[in-house]
């Protein structure tokens, strides 16, 4: 791809999507001194905030965790146009058009409209009670039910299925896990993270169900009762929450003519294929520096280091350094950090002791660590983070001693 040089402000940018990566753009784009105009459109009615917190923490306080407070879009001079979506892009004039019947030319287009949850498509799907769990609102539903004490089917095995399940078994919640694949986690942590958490959720009381096909969903009065399994077995529930992974909303990229593939295509200063349009967030198909291809990384800290690539790219700063990819994840008392792109290296360090609730998995080809999945751990996920990072090779046998300094593990 080449693009042509951005031009001096004065100009309009136009954000598409008011959530994480949307949300901090705008901030980043004032801190660099942008002083052109700023229009966000949000499709919820409610400002940016945090989503972590809505699987994390959705039976905990006030779900309302803002990333700016209402009154800094005002002070900063950020008009933000809530409720109201884009319905088209024309790249040719620069314009988008709303569902407001509006039209808004551009100069500067960055679409940030994330992904949204994969539905199931089997017969009772959309009965009462079968809930996703993607906005504020979502939660704000799953909290009322699980409050209740109603009884939760978790169709899907990933993280957020996984977060949601420790809250409600926390909260004495009867519990029920349904993952299609042989293991938990199966298409985002490595076999020894899943064997971990698997077992950790058991110990606790959630009944976790593996390799498990989901033919239909039944109810009684309109409302869910029940999930039929491939193999007869039918899971009582009053509530079932599906979480099997998340779509890209690139539809309106691809309508427009972008390079569109299972995500927005971008480099690695978060452009697309028209040199006047930036994407960033959880729609996008990205590079990391070492990985071969494009990777949709769905995270907090990828949308937030594409905002901060799109906001030096607008206003003509030098590039940020290229972050190595990380994650988290909370459940009961573990708090989970990873970094890297887990797949699956021929060696694997175990460092700690998992029945400890401290432990890090170290994952390396030829001795270089590609990846490191920890919990309660930061200083070794750190240290993980820069092996990443550096490139160093590691001594396995001194990486796995706790005893050892992980900086003694590096072979000189």
């Amino acid at each position: 791809m080449t693009h042509q040089q951005v031009s001096p402000d004065g100009r309009r940018v136009v954000v598409v999507g008011g959530g994480h990566a949307g949300g901090t753009l705008v901030g980043l784009l004032r801190q660099a001194g942008f002083a052109g105009e700023i229009v966000l459109f949000g499709q919820e009615t409610d400002l940016p905030y945090h989503r972590p917190p809505l699987s994390k923490k959705f039976i905990d306080g006030d779900l309302e965790h803002w990333l700016r407070e209402p009154e800094f879009y005002q002070e900063q001079d950020i008009s933000v146009r809530l409720g109201e979506s884009v319905e088209s892009v024309d790249p040719a004039a620069r314009r988008v058009h709303t569902s407001g019947a509006q039209a808004l030319d551009y100069d500067v287009l960055v679409l940030a409209t994330g992904a949204e949850p994969r539905w199931l498509p089997t017969p009772g799907s959309d009965l009462a009670g079968v809930l996703t769990l993607r906005t504020l609102a979502d939660a704000r539903v799953l909290r009322k039910a699980v409050i209740s004490g109603s009884r939760i089917a978790i169709i899907g095995g990933g993280y957020v299925g996984l977060e949601v399940a420790a809250v409600a078994r926390a909260n004495g919640v009867e519990v029920t896990v349904i993952e299609r694949e042989e293991r938990v986690l199966a298409r985002v942590a490595s076999t020894q993270l899943s064997e971990i958490m698997q077992a950790y959720h058991r110990e606790r009381g959630t009944t976790i169900i593996t390799g498990a096909q989901v033919v239909s969903l039944s109810g009684e009065d309109g409302r869910v009762r029940d999930v039929l399994l491939g193999d007869g077995t039918r899971v009582p529930c009053d509530i079932a929450l599906v979480g099997i992974g998340a779509v890209p909303r690139d539809e309106l990229a691809a309508a427009a003519g972008l390079v569109v593939d299972q995500g927005i295509l971008v480099d690695d200063q978060a452009h697309t294929s028209d040199p006047a349009i930036f994407a960033i967030g959880d729609v996008t198909r990205r590079p990391l520096p070492g990985i071969d291809g494009l990777l949709r990384l769905e995270s907090i800290p990828s949308a937030v280091e594409q905002a901060k690539q799109a906001a030096a790219a607008i206003v003509g700063a030098a590039p940020p350094h290229a972050e190595v990819p990380w994650f988290w994840s909370d459940q009961f008392d573990l708090k989970l950090k990873i970094a890297g792109v887990v797949s699956a290296p021929p060696g694997t360090v175990l460092r700690g002791d998992p029945a400890s609730g401290r432990f890090a998995l170290f994952h390396h080809t030829d001795g270089r660590v590609t990846a490191v999945e920890s919990a309660n751990a930061a200083g070794d996920f750190m240290a993980g983070k820069k092996l990443i990072a550096g490139g160093e090779r590691v001594d396995p046998v001194r990486l796995a001693d706790p005893a050892v300094p992980l900086r003694n593990a590096v072979i000189k």
